[in-house]
């Protein structure tokens, strides 16, 4: 008999809405019931795509001796981190504070008011080795509970104490408003090049994430200032993952991780954030470099996005699934004899040879995960072998799709689609970016008492969530809305990310400036009590203050407003106070930071709607690789009230097209000819 969430959005929690647990969502129902039956709160965090969460929900969730036990002693709430970004931040950093490291699944039990007194991850159904079973944990956190409550509740209020005391970011680096600072830059590009991996590109050892924020701050930093080192790191980087087994040879697409050093064996889930920062990490590349392998990545994971992730409500999905039949990465890997069985023995063979399927395998069972270490002989043939590998690859068991849609994830998506579809001239990119974007506006925002625009996190099936959009919300969405008003000069959408912004300016900051990840208007009352969460450093995803801050000194260009500057510059200041110690973990802000050292240069293309020499222009202007390079569009005869300032007082030049090129607060003399405009761009 399905239990209460069988009512619910979110998909990783609908995966457990069979589960003989008496599963709780998360919110003040949960914690009152804890009260009421005076037993503490079981919280299981996961999401969707995680293996050892579907593990951990097979062995132990799905039993029944363990959901009774679960169901006597404790409120059992699952939480599923993608939509609660915020619950799991405040128990990931408890759990990391206890136990030294974190993951998912995440298991905390918590006092009925919410403070953790024990923490851990994936526990087995039976001991293994020194690791406790999770029954043996069930018994012992219950018995603590009953018998030793005085000492359980002084720990955790001992927790709750260290999780409330705001951490204070630690550099060697400069202060005060000297961040943004070429001293700075260096000592962060110093660090980080003591982690190249020279023989396999990436930083660090096994296992290896994608570095995109960290790849976009090198781009940005090679355009600024010719560091030939920078650009080496990063191509070899792109081409190793691009390459390797962790992006998907046959349909495009990265995977989450990989394994082991060397790019070979994923992680098999396919998260849409990656794939839209990669998107724009290996666009940017190829618009720097021309580099046609940087070119097909762009073009074959913008085609899988549109494929794979995008939703009916032209929304795109969060992920896809590691796992199909029960085992992971079964839907990607390859024996020579599979190849064979599809190809023929010839053109198998050769397959074989070209995406290194060996027959001792790269995998698991003797299968091989697909990888393009060299390019093909042929280049016909292998687009014909690749044609038959996927379509024969429809015919398996597809990984199940999380189809919530995430507010800054989709973000993500419509800045990276937007502007490819301008620079590579794919309309249809650019129609799925404005189609996306449409979503987020109509179902993802309301509008709030005082007249502000407010982000809900997610929606699913076309029904928006109940939980608050977060601060990497606010500001990927602003982004996704700024990149494309640059590619299209649809000035609607600076409008809407100025709304955005002015919401994260009222209700995110902190006295100093420097920015918390949930409003103080909305911040969950049982985590407010402990910590309202504020992490400056990257994840996955640019965090949420240099996202903000970027958004803020793109809108601070177009708008003329110093405030916005400052605003950004504010919430800069503590990521980069960690960017010397620890640079990949503050991509992002150092991305930000090079767009603050070069200007940001600014701009503004004016002409009539349709005119082929103001397209000329604007492509031209898009087409620069200079950091955080702003770009508007318009006709000057029809701005409309949306128009940025900086499109204003900007006439035609002798009754042509003109563009306007600024930086540092001083313009150059406008030009009518697009070479002329990349020269002014170039120096």
């Amino acid at each position: 008999m399905p239990n209460r969430l069988a009512s619910v959005t979110s998909p990783y929690l609908l995966q457990h809405a069979d589960n003989p647990v008496d599963w709780w969502e998360w919110g003040d129902d949960a914690f009152a019931e804890a009260r009421r039956r005076d037993v503490p709160v079981l919280l299981s965090v996961g999401y969707a795509a995680c293996h050892w969460c579907h593990v951990m929900a097979h062995e132990s969730f799905e039993d029944a001796a363990t959901a009774a036990f679960m169901n006597e002693h404790f409120v059992c709430v699952k939480v599923d981190r993608e939509e609660r970004p915020d619950v799991d931040a405040v128990y990931m950093a408890a759990t990391q504070a206890m136990t030294g490291s974190g993951g998912w699944p995440m298991t905390v039990v918590t006092t009925p008011d919410g403070r953790p007194f024990f923490c851990g991850t994936y526990f087995p159904p039976r001991r293994v080795q020194h690791m406790a079973s999770f029954p043996e944990v069930l018994a012992a956190v219950a018995a603590a509970w009953t018998t030793r409550r005085e000492e359980v509740l002084s720990s955790a209020g001992t927790i709750a104490d260290a999780l409330g005391q705001r951490p204070v970011p630690g550099g060697d680096g400069p202060t005060g408003g000297d961040l943004v600072d070429e001293r700075v830059v260096a000592r962060a590009l110093g660090a980080l090049s003591a982690t190249f991996d020279e023989r396999d590109g990436g930083f660090g050892g096994a296992p290896k994430f994608p570095p995109s924020m960290v790849l976009e701050w090198l781009l940005r930093h090679h355009a600024r200032t010719g560091d030939a080192d920078a650009l080496a790191m990063t191509r070899a980087t792109l081409d190793a993952m691009a390459r390797g087994g962790m992006y998907d040879q046959l349909a495009g697409g990265f995977a989450r991780y990989s394994v082991d050093a060397t790019w070979t064996v994923p992680h098999f889930e396919k998260m849409l954030y990656d794939n839209a920062l990669l998107l724009r990490v290996y666009l940017h590349a190829w618009r720097l470099t021309g580099d046609p392998l940087a070119r097909r990545v762009v073009e074959e994971t913008a085609d899988w996005l549109l494929a794979d992730l995008r939703t009916p409500e032209r929304g795109f999905a969060s992920a896809l699934d590691a796992d199909s039949e029960g085992r992971e990465g079964a839907f990607y890997a390859w024996t020579p004899g599979q190849l064979r069985d599809v190809l023929g023995d010839d053109d198998g063979t050769w397959a074989a040879d070209v995406l290194a399927v060996t027959g001792e395998g790269t995998f698991e069972h003797g299968a091989s995960v697909l990888q393009r270490r060299r390019d093909p002989d042929d280049d016909a043939r292998f687009a014909a072998v690749r044609d038959r590998l996927r379509d024969a690859r429809e015919a398996r068991v597809r990984p199940a799709r999380d189809d919530k849609v995430v507010s800054a994830w989709n973000g993500l998506a419509v800045a990276a689609l937007a502007e490819a579809g301008a620079l590579l001239d794919r309309p249809d990119w650019l129609d799925a970016a404005r189609r996306c974007a449409t979503l987020l506006a109509d179902l993802h925002t309301r509008t709030d008492a005082g007249g502000g625009d407010r982000l809900v996190r997610t929606s699913r099936d076309g029904v928006a969530g109940n939980a608050p959009g977060v601060l990497e919300d606010y500001a990927d969405v602003a982004e996704g809305y700024l990149a494309l008003a640059a590619a299209t000069g649809e000035h609607a959408w600076t409008a809407r990310a100025q709304r955005l912004l002015t919401t994260v300016l009222a209700h995110f900051r902190d006295d100093d400036g420097s920015l918390f990840d949930t409003a103080d208007d909305e911040t969950d009352p049982v985590l407010g009590a402990l910590r309202r969460p504020q992490d400056p450093t990257d994840g996955p995803t640019p965090a949420g203050p240099p996202a903000a801050a970027a958004a803020l000194v793109t809108l601070g260009a177009l708008t003329g407003d110093l405030a916005l500057r400052e605003a950004a510059l504010a919430a800069l200041r503590d990521p980069l106070r960690l960017a010397a110690r620890y640079p990949r973990a503050t991509g992002w802000a150092l991305a930000t930071a090079e767009a603050l050292l070069d200007g940001p240069r600014e701009v503004a293309v004016v002409g009539p709607s349709g005119d082929p020499a103001a397209a000329a222009l604007h492509r031209a202007a898009l087409a620069s690789p200079a950091p955080g390079l702003v770009v508007a569009v318009g006709d000057p005869a029809d701005l409309g009230d949306e128009a940025p300032t900086l499109l204003r007082d900007r006439p035609l030049v002798d009754g042509r097209a003109a563009a306007y090129a600024c930086r540092g607060f001083v313009c150059e003399r406008p030009t009518t000819d697009p070479d002329a405009l990349a020269r002014q761009l170039r120096t």
